[in-house]
């Protein structure tokens, strides 16, 4: 009894301050019909030892990634992260500190986070990268509202490609502030039809999203010249970083702004989060970005020190002035994301980009001879869309296997179509496994 908040004389107590007498009273409100007489059934307690085999029992109910086989990506990816990045990121100096708001006596975050913003705009191609966003969807959401500022425009063209969720999220940043969104359709090919763009006039930005949410390889430099002489930005859009280790990246198309999710690089799935949101840009637009950037300086002394050089969020400057809301960055992500890079290296980024497209081309290829249909033909990186026999998915679940994502819930018209991933972390038997079982 010594673990109840109340005694009998505060409970009384309470109840005089209401005008009560009886604890009954209290609950009058509720009907006789509705209120339980028994006492709930409720086991007793458990040791230490018994408590957890009992949580490994629910656990083990659960499917996992080490259980199954799954080909699953569409924005959330398992990679095999380092040993030595899941240590360093354990250290009480980087998992306890949440976020530097005396920046000046925070330089071992501050510089962190620099180096961060330094890979991030060397794997993108762009001038320069903030200290992170959220997730994918809100760095898309951030990424055109930025654009709106700096067209002063109110509308924006966004590719149906573009991942279902983001387009959503994106929906819920704009319409209440009375922005326009435009959907540009796709083509045959999978990829975003850029012609539609005729269409309409007045766009901030066109968002599209490269490789797509279909795995396709959009061509970007020909989006860079629809849009060049129309005074509208071009945001570039992405779910697998990785995917840069093999590609061109999207500054190199001329991209104003690349944006998307950084879960790829050191952060586990984790059951959907948390994620990390890459947003770089041209340096002629840092004074319209979101978040906070970190800059390199020195003191009186001469000695090199970190700041932060642009902080224009609410919490810092007044609201209506204020670039956006984020209230802090994904900071422990993007500290994993910048160990995961300096880890593996640009030459290792390169490698393991080359083995995922090798791998999934395999799969895709193992599953054509088989006689399934590829709903695109063209460039893909990890992921690609297939034609299933009827009834496959639902059958080789029972064997442990998930063999793609249903597109019908998020396309209707792809009613039949599986999204399919391959990343390193897929073996080749159970690619064998999965081509046998068609």
């Amino acid at each position: 009894m010594r673990y109840l908040p109340h005694t009998l004389d505060e409970v009384a107590e309470m109840l005089s301050v209401v005008g009560l007498k009886h604890l009954e009273d209290l609950f009058k409100p509720i009907p006789a019909s509705l209120r339980s007489k028994k006492g709930l059934a409720i086991p007793g307690p458990l040791t230490e030892w018994e408590l957890e085999e009992r949580i490994a029992e629910i656990a083990d109910i659960m499917a996992s990634t080490e259980k199954m086989k799954i080909f699953l990506g569409a924005g959330s990816y398992r990679h095999y992260i380092p040993e030595s990045v899941r240590y360093l990121l354990s250290r009480s100096e980087f998992s306890t500190s949440y976020t530097p708001y005396q920046p000046e006596i925070s330089q071992g975050t501050l510089q962190a986070i620099f180096e961060y913003q330094t890979l991030v705009s060397r794997l993108l191609g762009m001038d320069m990268a903030n200290a992170s966003i959220y997730d994918g969807a809100t760095s898309l959401s951030e990424a055109v509202l930025m654009a709106i500022r700096i067209t002063r425009k109110r509308k924006v063209a966004v590719s149906r490609l573009i991942h279902p969720n983001y387009r959503r999220v994106l929906e819920t940043y704009l319409t209440p502030a009375g922005y326009d969104i435009v959907e540009l359709p796709y083509l045959e090919t999978g990829r975003t039809d850029i012609s539609s763009l005729n269409d309409f006039e007045d766009i901030a930005a066109v968002a599209v999203q490269s490789p797509n949410f279909m795995g396709m390889i959009e061509d970007l430099k020909m989006v860079r010249e629809k849009t060049k002489d129309r005074n509208t930005l071009l945001i570039c859009a992405f779910s697998e970083p990785l995917a840069y280790g093999l590609l061109k990246p999207p500054g190199a198309f001329g991209a104003d702004i690349a944006c998307g999710e950084g879960q790829s690089f050191g952060i586990s799935q984790s059951f959907g989060g948390p994620a990390l949101g890459m947003f770089a840009f041209k340096k002629d637009y840092v004074r319209n970005a979101p978040g906070r950037l970190v800059g390199q300086t020195t003191d009186l002394d001469g000695n090199r020190g970190y700041v932060l050089t642009l902080a224009t969020r609410e919490q810092h400057i007044r609201r209506e002035k204020a670039t956006s809301n984020i209230c802090t960055n994904q900071g422990l992500c993007a500290l994993a994301s910048a160990m995961y890079m300096a880890s593996i290296g640009g030459t290792g980024i390169k490698e393991l980009a080359r083995l995922n497209y090798d791998k999934a081309a395999y799969l895709k290829e193992g599953l054509r001879k088989k006689g399934l249909k590829l709903k695109f033909d063209g460039p893909t990186f990890n992921e690609f869309v297939v034609e299933y026999p009827k009834g496959a998915y639902q059958n080789l679940m029972k064997k442990g296997m998930v063999i793609g994502l249903p597109l019908e819930p998020f396309y209707p018209e792809l009613a039949g179509q599986y999204l399919v991933c391959v990343t390193e972390t897929i073996k080749k038997e159970d690619m064998d496994n999965l081509i046998k079982e068609m």
